[in-house]
Formats: C-alpha cells, sequence, structure tokens
C-alpha cells in the first residue's frame, strides 16, 4: 500500500516539474521557438484553434519565426491572435507568410524574465510539497487504521523526502538551465 502511495507521488511530481518545464518553454530568451507561439490561439470559422493546428510554424533563423497560415483567407486572424497576445511581437506580412522577428534582449529584460522563471519555480516548488503533503496523509491514514506500523510510516516519510528533495532539485536544475539560456547573449 505504501509503495503504491509512494510511486503515485513519485509519477505526480515528475508531472509537475514537466509542466513547469512546458511552462517555460513560453518565456522568450533571444533565440527564436516555436514553442513561443504554440499557446496562442487563433480564431478560425468562428471556433478558437491552436495555431499549429491552422499553420505551419518554422524557425527560419536564429531571430526569425516564419508562420504559413494553410488556408489565405486566415492570414488576418492569425495576425490578430499574435498582436493581442502577451509576446508583445509584432507580425511582418508577405502575401500568405507571416514574420515575426525577435528583437534581442535587453539586460533589463532578461533579469525581468529571470525573475519571472523564479517566481514560476516557487509555484513549481510548492506543487511538489503539497504532493508530498498528501502522501503523507494517506500513509497516516493507513496508520489510523492500522494498516501500518509507526516505524513503517516512519520509513515511509524519509523515503518520500528523498523523492521530494530529488523533484526539487531537478526544478532548480531548469531554473538554472533557463537562466544560462536567458543571459547568453
Amino acid at each position: 500500500m505504501l509503495n503504491d502511495i509512494k510511486k503515485d507521488a513519485q509519477n505526480r511530481m515528475a508531472k509537475s516539474v514537466e509542466s513547469f518545464r512546458h511552462d517555460l518553454t513560453k518565456v522568450r530568451t533571444g533565440r527564436a521557438s516555436t514553442a513561443l507561439v504554440d499557446h496562442l490561439k487563433v480564431n478560425y470559422h468562428g471556433s478558437e484553434m491552436p495555431l499549429n493546428q491552422v499553420a505551419s510554424v518554422q524557425v527560419s533563423d536564429a531571430r526569425t519565426l516564419t508562420i504559413t497560415p494553410w488556408e489565405k483567407q486566415i492570414v488576418g486572424a492569425v495576425e490578430k491572435a499574435i498582436l493581442a497576445s502577451d509576446l508583445g511581437l509584432t507580425p511582418n506580412t508577405a502575401g500568405t507568410v507571416i514574420r515575426i522577428n525577435l528583437p534581442a534582449l535587453t539586460e533589463e529584460r532578461r533579469k525581468e524574465l529571470t525573475k519571472v522563471v523564479h517566481s514560476e519555480s516557487e509555484n513549481a516548488k510548492v506543487a511538489v510539497r503539497n504532493i508530498r503533503r498528501d502522501a503523507n496523509h494517506q500513509a497516516k491514514e493507513l496508520l489510523k487504521d492500522k494498516k501500518v506500523t509507526e516505524d513503517e510510516l516512519r520509513r515511509f516519510e524519509d523515503e518520500i523526502q528523498k523523492v521530494t528533495d530529488s523533484a526539487i532539485k531537478d526544478v532548480d536544475g531548469v531554473v538554472k538551465a533557463k537562466e544560462q539560456e536567458l543571459m547568453a547573449v
């Protein structure tokens, strides 16, 4: 029973770290990345569609994204989605091809983005700690129902703490890598 709780906690912590890693792809570095526009929704025939389902998105060089809508009539909708997004980027359209030039980041902007990364990492760590709390709570319920001994509970809590420490170390590793990516000129 305790092993099941531990495996569940490990899986949930790994998913939290992976989710955090995915969320950081939206934080813009100096380089172009298709992940930058993955979250954009385009109004397509009255419904909101993810950008990658109505257009191809490619990195044409280190600072330029190229978006090619599959239908000519949705070029305007894609432009609107980019302008309305929180990216602060301006699309340049030539026929059916939309180019997004990513300006070089200033030192000040890099530091702001680093702060954003750190606050996101705190949220990820809180999520991991909440999973630890839930696992410990489930184990204490088993103790209360006399399905495990106190020694087994203590051993389990130590193991869960090690798993938690490992997940938090993973979050810190992701933060360090993103910081280096942000501060690279």
